[in-house]
């Protein structure tokens, strides 16, 4: 055979195949093209149905495809994937439990009422002790030394239980034929007189002149419920209309900033708080102070690490977030938050703390299980500032203004 005919029949067959090669490449071009509209069809409903943000967000994700695709990235999503995925997403979305209902604090006056029947039920005897003792008739000098033994059992202090009983011991109600409703009364207004009954005791917050926001350092020992504190001053100012952020200053045990949170979910104030524990409180205090004021807060409530008063690093602390917060905004306020079962032995704590960085007022906890009410008395004594709010219960609203009326009606009922 002739080699031109030999050449000529392989350039054929060549020919024949290349163009069913051809053929065959286009073909299953066409075949995937049918089925990724169709599947775009199935989970998106097109672009119609998914509106003009699905279509610019189609348009996007071809973009995206085909330079992916250009790069030779082999995984690249197609249409019909970031669809599925949007839909996966937005059925969990729809699946998320709805959030909680906020709570409805209770107003400071139905407080003051409520807590009031709660001391006079309570056992802090002291009052009733003292007026059982006076109300005899014709009253012996062991009488009256019983008189100051139940004050000072009370927490009363010395100086002011010497102060009170010699007063007492001038009452003309008192000594000689005692009528018991004026021993009453005149105990009462002795009583008035020490815890003091035209003293101010408003929260700086909620003064006229206050500035906006108001910044509010919570201080105390271990143990005397500082962020419990916290949160239910939260709930009090919340009850009064104002704007509230917390500070989670406590960035040494591990479980404050959580529940200063969980307190803060439940009224809808936001915490500020730091990301890891141990971090610096006065960074943390600066934050809170930088978004209170970025928010236009009412007030901001800076919770603090207990510490010991005989720590004196950990005391010089506190005057650094109090230095550091006022960088943003001066700090209005500054509340030790003592447990009335201490007694006594809270008087030294108190002391270090008013050195170290200024007291304004107290915070008494726990008022409600202890027979030592003359803490009221002796605290301010001591201190030079009143008490301004105490604590009667466990329960979320069981903080009020202090009401020495109330408190004094309290324990003599």
């Amino acid at each position: 055979m002739d080699m031109n005919v030999i050449i000529g029949i392989v350039a054929g067959i060549v020919a024949i195949a290349v163009i069913v090669g051809v053929i065959f490449a286009v073909r299953s071009s066409r075949r995937r093209n049918q089925r990724d509209i169709q599947d775009g069809s199935r989970i998106g409903g097109g672009a119609e149905a998914a509106g003009s943000e699905g279509g610019e967000g189609a348009a996007r994700q071809s973009q995206y495809s085909a330079a992916r695709g250009a790069a030779g990235d082999t995984e690249v999503p197609s249409q019909a994937q970031s669809a599925g995925a949007n839909a996966a997403q937005a059925s969990a979305e729809s699946e998320k439990p709805a959030r909680s209902p906020l709570d409805a604090p209770e107003s400071a006056t139905s407080r003051i009422s409520r807590l009031k029947a709660r001391l006079a039920k309570s056992s802090n005897p002291f009052g009733k002790a003292l007026f059982n003792i006076l109300a005899k008739d014709q009253l012996a000098e062991s009488d009256w030394e019983d008189v100051e033994d139940t004050l000072l059992l009370a927490d009363v202090g010395a100086q002011a239980s010497g102060e009170l009983v010699e007063e007492l011991r001038r009452d003309a109600r008192i000594v000689g034929e005692s009528d018991p409703a004026q021993v009453r009364t005149a105990l009462r207004g002795k009583l008035l007189d020490l815890v003091g009954r035209d003293t101010d005791r408003s929260l700086n917050a909620d003064r006229a002149d206050a500035n906006t926001p108001s910044v509010i350092i919570m201080v105390g020992v271990n143990g005397t419920g500082k962020t419990t504190t916290a949160g239910k001053l939260a709930r009090l100012f919340v009850a009064g209309g104002k704007k509230v952020v917390l500070g989670a200053a406590d960035t040494f045990r591990a479980a404050a900033a959580d529940q200063l949170e969980t307190w803060g979910a439940r009224v809808g104030v936001p915490v500020v708080r730091s990301d890891k524990d141990g971090a610096d409180p006065a960074s943390v205090a600066f934050e809170a102070a930088q978004r209170a004021k970025d928010e236009q807060a009412d007030v901001l409530i800076i919770d603090t690490a207990g510490r010991l008063q005989n720590k004196a690093n950990l005391m010089d602390e506190l005057g650094k977030i109090r230095r550091v917060t006022e960088k943003n905004l001066p700090v209005d306020e500054v509340l030790l938050v003592l447990d009335a079962t201490t007694g006594q032995n809270g008087m030294a704590q108190a002391k270090v703390f008013a050195e170290a960085i200024g007291i304004t007022g107290v915070v008494l906890t726990k008022l409600d299980g202890s027979a030592r009410g003359g803490i009221v008395i002796s605290v301010q004594r001591e201190l030079g500032v009143p008490v301004k709010l105490v604590g009667l219960g466990e329960g979320p609203d069981d903080l009020a203004p202090f009401d020495p009326e109330g408190f004094v009606d309290g324990i003599l009922a």
